[in-house]
C-alpha cells in the first residue's frame, strides 16, 4: 500500500464522548474546540485529539453550511429516482456528481438503484435537469422524479 493511501476506519464504535463532539458539530461545524471542551467537560487538547481522530478516521468527512435552497434561489427540490444498466453505477455516480444542483447520490436497494436529491431555481429547470440531462444518459433505463414540497432539516439547529 502506498504511504499516501488512506485506510478509514472500518466499525470501530464510538464512545459516548465521541458521539457528544459529533453531535455538536452537526448543529454548528465553526464550533471551536475550545467550545466543544467545555460542552463535552473534556479538556482541549484531549478534544483536539478526538476531533483530529474523527477526521483521519473519515468519520467526519468535513465541514459545511446548511443552506435554505428557496432563499438561495433553489425554489425547486426534488428526489429522483433511477434505474440503471447493471454493472454501470461508477459511470453513472460520476456523471451525476457533475450536474447543477445536485446534493445527495445513493445507490440503493428495490424497484430503483440510484436515488438523486437536487435543488433547481424552478420546475422548468428541473425539467430540463431530468429530461436533457439524466434521462440522456445511455446507462439511465428509467426515472421517477418526486417532488420535495417541504423539507425539514432533522439536525439541531446551533
Amino acid at each position: 500500500m502506498c504511504e499516501d493511501q488512506v485506510t478509514p476506519n472500518r466499525g470501530r464504535a464510538l464512545d459516548p464522548i465521541d458521539s457528544a463532539i459529533l453531535r455538536l458539530l452537526q448543529a454548528d461545524g465553526r464550533a471551536s474546540v475550545r467550545a466543544v471542551a467545555q460542552q463535552v467537560h473534556i479538556s482541549r487538547a484531549n478534544a483536539y485529539a478526538r476531533i483530529s481522530r474523527l477526521i483521519e478516521d473519515g468519520v467526519i468527512r468535513g465541514f459545511s453550511a446548511r443552506v435554505d435552497h428557496e432563499r438561495a434561489g433553489q425554489g425547486a427540490s426534488a428526489y429522483i429516482a433511477l434505474r440503471i444498466v447493471q454493472d454501470s453505477w461508477r459511470a453513472v455516480r460520476e456523471k451525476l456528481e457533475t450536474l447543477p444542483g445536485a446534493a445527495h447520490i445513493a445507490l440503493v436497494s428495490g424497484d430503483f438503484d440510484v436515488l438523486l436529491l437536487v435543488h433547481t431555481a424552478d420546475n422548468r429547470a428541473l425539467r430540463e435537469l431530468v429530461l436533457t440531462r439524466i434521462q440522456a444518459m445511455p446507462e439511465v433505463i428509467g426515472t421517477r422524479t418526486l417532488l420535495v414540497f417541504e423539507e425539514r432539516d432533522l439536525l439541531p439547529d446551533g
